[in-house]
């Protein structure tokens, strides 16, 4: 898909991977909506890139309806949605003081798994309505062309969780798992879904790891020996936008890193 003039969503877009996403896309002639929590820099980072904040609790479904159908409004459409807005918590399928607690599970599910395919649905009812986009493919005659591009972002953590990951990784597995299916669902409609497995990258959440302990962190990457960078996923994100034939899968983006048990 041609990026200039496309309408883009960034949930997470005002920091780490989100923003580096939100600000290439710019970059590139996209108009961009940020969308992340009240109280986050998406105000200042939309602003910087001639766009528009809205905030939104992504744990809040029906919130999450009013400030995408808001954004689209303020775009005057939808082309492009970029989710990154996720997060974790360390507990033990059953640890010293017990069994896993089964609300702090289910609330990893819904910031992650569950608000993920929300938004990707929310998202694929206002792509379906626009006018597909020619691929200039004379084998596409029977297609409809490209309608919207949605990316997702999952962990390597569903495939190696780590000890105490047990929900972080069921969840990341969740959008990992559900990428094909919802591009076999939403390909007669020409829009396509791939989701990002990154590592380690340097985001708000290892900001505060030392440099010595991140250094261990990174220990069994191929190379680069080191976290990944933000920029790095806005590339991998505009190069699927930008490449019909990625869809219905989950991309590692890792640097040959496979998590050990620790």
């Amino acid at each position: 898909m041609e990026i200039k003039g496309k309408k883009a969503v960034v949930f997470g877009g005002a920091s780490g991977m989100g923003r580096a996403s939100a600000e290439l896309l710019a970059a590139r002639g996209a108009d961009v909506a940020v969308l992340d929590r009240p109280g986050s820099a998406g105000a200042d980072v939309a602003a910087a890139l001639g766009g528009r904040f809205h905030p939104v609790d992504v744990t809040d479904f029906e919130g999450t309806e009013r400030a995408l159908d808001a954004a689209v409004d303020s775009l005057g459409g939808l082309h492009v949605s970029i989710t990154t807005a996720g997060g974790g918590s360390v507990q033990r399928t059953l640890g010293k003081g017990g069994p896993h607690d089964l609300d702090a599970f289910r609330r990893i599910l819904d910031l992650n798994a569950v608000a993920t395919f929300n938004i990707s649905r929310l998202a694929a009812a206002h792509m379906s309505r626009n006018e597909p986009e020619d691929l200039e493919d004379p084998e596409n005659a029977a297609g409809t062309g490209e309608r919207g591009v949605i990316v997702n972002t999952s962990s390597i953590a569903a495939f190696e969780g780590q000890v105490g990951q047990v929900a972080y990784s069921a969840a990341k597995a969740a959008i990992a798992g559900m990428s094909l299916t919802m591009a076999r669902d939403l390909g007669s409609l020409g829009i396509r879904v791939v989701a990002i497995a990154p590592s380690l990258f340097e985001t708000g959440a290892t900001d505060r790891i030392p440099v010595e302990t991140r250094a261990a962190l990174v220990k069994d990457a191929a190379f680069p020996r080191r976290l990944g960078r933000p920029e790095e996923y806005a590339k991998l994100a505009l190069a699927i936008i930008d490449n019909p034939m990625l869809n219905g899968q989950c991309l590692r983006l890792d640097a040959g890193q496979r998590f050990g048990p620790r």
